[in-house]
């Protein structure tokens, strides 16, 4: 056993063989001359940020992806130097902050450029920045109008460099008609060729996020934002099954995470015991149960309460009972051999058993991203 997890009583294991797997996966895809960016915001889609990081640059990636200049600082004050692209809306107060440590930054409002401006010149330090273009997900992004305008102001500073333009598809994971990623990737490269027209090119175009990636590589151009699938995760089912409809050969994408923790008490309870908070089970029979300290707390979805199971010794051991805060109670009756401080598994393998982020995601009515992307940063990464 790991020497790390020996003394952990609740933790996540981050599989380094299987997050290299699956960024050679993508090199294939893209090619070796194209950037690779590996997203890691969002603590890495739960998978702790500093080490996927170390781990995605290991495996290939030329560039990280975060959302936030906090995420952005982080990764600078843990020593990493390659290009870091912030996606998401740096506050004017911050942007000083973005130019000291050397963030690319994402833009699209003038009040942006204007306050960067002053910014950089004050200073005298260069920053990257990489417009937004409005294209159909009408969520960040400048119209495709008023881009002109924008980029003027942008070269009317010397210390600003134009360095990228991108934009991002609304439902390339949600279908397996993609008329309206095309329709999106039509107004993108319409645009490209109005401002190339006006003698204005941009060294890194990039539009293509994980389901992109693997379905339409007219969308690689010079940059793939590599997310979820770095990570072993299907975008959506929608992803896999249009990726066949397409005669390819599937990707084979290894999930990196598992998350464990110890069983803290075993305790024998009478036919008709009331299980838990509000009494929701009752035990049909003479039980024993296994209470495990994880709960909603730690992103343990509450919704699961009395539907899922977790894995002990290679059996299902379904829970009994609500989600709490802090604890789930699973019965363990026909698991023999139980002892105290075994551990169990709530999502990974387990024998010949496993527990996906897409089963747990299935049965609470949401997506993988929400399942992996919510368990507690608190809880310990290791790389296994």
């Amino acid at each position: 056993m790991n020497k790390q997890i020996q003394d952990l009583f609740q933790w996540v294991e981050i599989d380094r063989a299987a997050l290299q797997h699956n960024l050679d996966q993508f090199r294939q895809l893209i090619g070796k001359d194209r950037i690779m960016l590996a997203m890691v915001k969002a603590n890495a889609y739960g998978h702790g940020m500093l080490p996927a990081a170390e781990l995605a640059l290991a495996a290939g990636a030329n560039w990280l992806g975060v959302h936030s200049l906090e995420e952005g600082v982080k990764l600078r004050e843990a020593g990493f130097k390659v290009p870091i692209l912030v996606l998401g809306y740096i506050p004017l107060r911050d942007l000083r902050e973005a130019v000291f440590h050397d963030l690319r930054m994402t833009v699209y409002n003038e009040e942006t450029i204007a306050a960067l401006g002053e910014i950089c010149s004050q200073v005298s330090r260069k920053a990257n920045v990489h417009i937004k273009v409005e294209t159909g997900t009408y969520r960040q992004g400048i119209n495709p109008e008023d881009i002109f305008s924008l980029v003027q102001k942008i070269q009317e500073n010397p210390f600003m460099v134009l360095e990228g333009i991108s934009s991002h598809f609304a439902n390339i994971e949600d279908t397996t008609d993609h008329t309206y990623a095309r329709f999106q990737l039509d107004i993108f490269n319409r645009v490209l060729g109005s401002l190339q027209a006006k003698g204005i090119n941009f060294p890194i175009k990039h539009m293509s996020c994980s389901a992109a990636a693997i379905l339409l590589p007219e969308t690689y151009f010079d940059m793939v934002r590599i997310g979820i699938s770095m990570y072993g995760l299907w975008p959506s089912r929608e992803t896999y099954v249009a990726s066949l409809l397409q005669k390819k050969e599937s990707l084979i994408l290894k999930p990196v995470l598992a998350w464990k923790a110890r069983v803290a008490q075993i305790k024998q309870v009478p036919k008709g015991a009331m299980i838990g908070y509000g009494c929701t089970y009752k035990s049909g029979r003479n039980s024993r149960l296994a209470v495990i300290p994880v709960g909603y707390y730690d992103g343990y979805p509450r919704s699961l309460s009395n539907t899922s199971y977790v894995l002990i010794n290679g059996e299902r051991a379904p829970l009994r009972g609500r989600v709490a805060m802090d604890f789930i109670v699973t019965e363990v009756t026909d698991i023999p051999d139980i002892q105290l401080e075994n551990t169990a598994v709530l999502i990974g393998e387990d024998g010949k058993d496993q527990i996906t982020a897409d089963t747990l995601a299935a049965w609470v009515g949401t997506i993988n991203y929400e399942i992996v992307t919510r368990i507690n940063s608190a809880i310990p990464r290791v790389v296994v």
